[in-house]
């Protein structure tokens, strides 16, 4: 038997592994229907509004999104990390007290990062567009932040019940009447506003669905009163608070260095390159696909793991989820790479074939990250949600202050290749430092059995 039938019968042979593998392709196979509509819908925008119109699109929606990210909490990894402990251990008030604190925190963030656009849509309009009466456009789609007052909240929520398969489910919907709303507009050659408002309403059922169902978990699992259980269950506020702001310091970074790229052209370069790197950028992404659902469904199993302390295991799973990253996004890292021309071609146009630089540069870090996705997600399981702020914001500092010297000067290229270069930096370094910590552990248990 061959080293790749080995490992395979291994995976097919593992309980766990087979629950994350059926999660997460409830969630492929659904988001590969969305994935087909977001196709759909991005060549009608780069038909309809071209390189300039796309890019200013991607900076409207990119600057709601970082405003919002400087200020979120990431709650999803709070009610995970301790929600699914309290959970684990039977304690259901404090899993109640836990999301209620988590729900009211992040709605009072949405009204402040909405209120933040809105004072600040005038200077996003001049610095960042470049284009003359812009800012209303940045006040509209902000109001999106408005619908999603508790979308992180609900994700971890779903996570942690075991649901996370309705998340693709409500992603469809918001996926299929988008797309009719951007035919309709392609049809009679509808104007910006009009694509931008199709992005409004996607945002606003996704923010509303993963509400819903969210609600409807809790109330199967906690009963009809658990959002009565009083703030003062929660005996661990500090420690729950300490992890609360290092997961917020920890997405700005992310959000600042990695995720705003958009905002960062718009300011350095303009609309036009925005839009040439936003097709490229979008491109790599289709590396996301398969590894969304997996990140989503791998995460609370790491957790459950590190809490049962069970390392051998933990190490095992990792190295069989490692396998299964590292082969799919090698290989569609290069069927992009060969046929990357004719996808811009077919999505955008040949006006867009300067983007394929750039996509290439792109490849090399995001697959690195995919490969690797767990690195994250595991060092908050362990309990060491300070190391990936430092990480990450060395080597976004680097990021940055490179991005003044080279991207002016070689473009969109330079702006893939420092991200590449961000990638492999941060998600290296992580990595490396939550399997040191799973052997340190497992020294531990060894030395005290």
């Amino acid at each position: 038997m061959s080293v790749f039938q080995k490992i395979s019968s291994s995976l097919r042979e593992d309980p766990l592994f087979k629950r994350v593998l059926d999660s997460s392709l409830h969630l492929f196979s659904s988001n590969t229907i969305s994935l087909g509509l977001s196709v759909l819908q991005s060549m009608l925008v780069y038909r309809l509004l071209g390189p300039s119109g796309s890019g200013l699109v991607r900076i409207v929606m990119s600057y709601a999104s970082t405003v919002n990210s400087i200020f979120s909490f990431r709650m999803s990894e709070l009610v995970v990390r301790y929600g699914g402990e309290y959970l684990e251990k039977g304690e259901k008030n404090k899993a109640s007290a836990l999301i209620k604190s988590a729900s009211w925190t992040e709605g009072l963030i949405s009204v402040l990062a909405f209120l933040v656009v809105l004072l600040t849509a005038g200077i996003a309009e001049h610095y960042v567009a470049k284009t003359a009466n812009t800012a209303l456009l940045f006040i509209l789609f902000s109001v999106g932040l408005l619908a999603n007052f508790n979308t992180e909240t609900s994700t971890g929520i779903l996570q942690v019940t075991s649901q996370i398969k309705l998340q693709g489910t409500i992603n469809l919907i918001q996926s299929i009447i988008t797309t009719l709303i951007m035919v309709a507009a392609f049809i009679w050659n509808g104007s910006l506003e009009v694509i931008l408002i199709a992005y409004l309403v996607s945002k606003t059922i996704l923010g509303l669905g993963l509400f819903i169902a969210a609600q409807t978990q809790l109330h199967h699992l906690l009963g009809g009163g658990w959002w009565k259980e009083p703030f003062s269950t929660l005996t661990n506020t500090r420690e729950l608070f300490r992890f609360a702001v290092s997961s917020n310091v920890s997405a700005t970074i992310i959000k600042i260095f990695r995720d705003s790229e958009p905002v960062w052209i718009g300011f350095f370069l303009s609309t036009e390159a925005v839009g040439y790197y936003g097709l490229a950028y979008q491109i790599v992404g289709f590396l996301s696909i398969p590894a969304d659902p997996l990140i989503a469904s791998v995460y609370p199993e790491l957790n459950l793991l590190t809490v049962q302390k069970a390392w051998a295991r933990l190490k095992e799973f990792l190295y069989k989820v490692t396998s299964l990253a590292f082969a799919y996004n090698i290989a569609l890292a290069l069927g992009l790479v060969l046929l990357g021309n004719w996808v811009i071609i077919i999505l955008g146009s040949e006006k867009f074939l300067p983007a394929y630089p750039a996509l290439v540069a792109l490849l090399v870090g995001q697959t690195f990250n995919y490969i690797l996705f767990w690195n994250r997600p595991l060092l908050l399981s362990l309990g060491l949600p300070t190391f990936p702020i430092r990480v990450t914001l060395i080597a976004g500092l680097i990021k940055i202050g490179l991005a003044f010297v080279f991207v002016p000067r070689y473009g969109i290229v330079a702006a893939g290749a420092l991200l590449s270069f961000y990638y492999i930096a941060s998600v290296g370094a992580m990595a490396w430092r939550g399997v040191r910590e799973i052997n340190h552990q497992e020294n531990l248990h060894r030395e005290v059995r």
